[in-house]
């Protein structure tokens, strides 16, 4: 099982955030998450991979309980074993396109020119690699972000409305790549969104709830 979270609750303050979160995600299973705006969808997303705390509940990845994990053992499961796509895309401006793409791989103390360019290739940005972000459009921006998030061969991949800054045809070329790679590799996909057409792509789609997770539509 790539993803096991059992009875997760997060509580800002007085103020619940959602409660008795349960979700298990296979591997290579693409699951979508909808819901509200507010209902901490975003937040949900930041607790699978340990960047924010949960007053209750466990989050297991890979047979791991990220709660008992120090923010050391963290950042190097984040490293190894995750990857993360957001709507802001988050590139560096002074780096290149390749450099960009390469940061996962660097972390880890690697280097392999060949795995950068063919992501690159994959995610439909040859012959790019050596421009700076600004010389590209937000949907390049948005596969660059894509190519980075896989690069390293996570086994999870947290994707933050990664189309919803796109126009409708632009974000179908990037939910098209992002799905063709994570399928490829093998990846687990958890997705927040508020696009019906981009949690149309999933396996399952689930809406987030103060109460939990409960079952939302079938995928077209």
């Amino acid at each position: 099982m790539a993803l096991i979270i059992e009875h997760l609750s997060k509580r800002y303050g007085d103020v619940p955030v959602f409660s008795q979160v349960s979700l298990h995600v296979a591997p290579g299973e693409f699951v979508a998450i909808v819901g509200e705006s507010g209902v901490g969808k975003s937040t949900l997303l930041n607790c699978m991979a340990g960047l924010d705390n949960w007053d209750s509940g466990t989050v297991v990845l890979d047979g791991q309980d990220l709660g008992t994990l120090s923010d050391e053992q963290l950042a190097r499961l984040r490293r190894e074993k995750t990857g993360f796509v957001f709507q802001a895309f988050h590139v560096l401006p002074h780096l290149s396109v390749a450099q960009n793409v390469a940061l996962p791989l660097m972390l880890l103390g690697q280097h392999d020119d060949a795995r950068v360019q063919a992501m690159l290739d994959a995610v439909g940005l040859a012959g790019l690699g050596e421009r700076l972000p600004q010389q590209l459009s937000g949907g390049q921006l948005q596969r660059v972000a894509i190519a980075r998030a896989l690069v390293h061969r996570p086994m999870l991949l947290l994707a933050d409305e990664p189309t919803g800054n796109l126009d409708p045809g632009t974000a179908t070329l990037v939910m098209d790549a992002l799905v063709e790679q994570t399928r490829q590799h093998g990846a687990a996909m958890v997705l927040v969104t508020h696009s019906l057409a981009a949690s149309g792509r999933a396996d399952r789609v689930l809406r987030l709830t103060p109460g939990g997770l409960v079952a939302h539509a079938s995928p077209a």
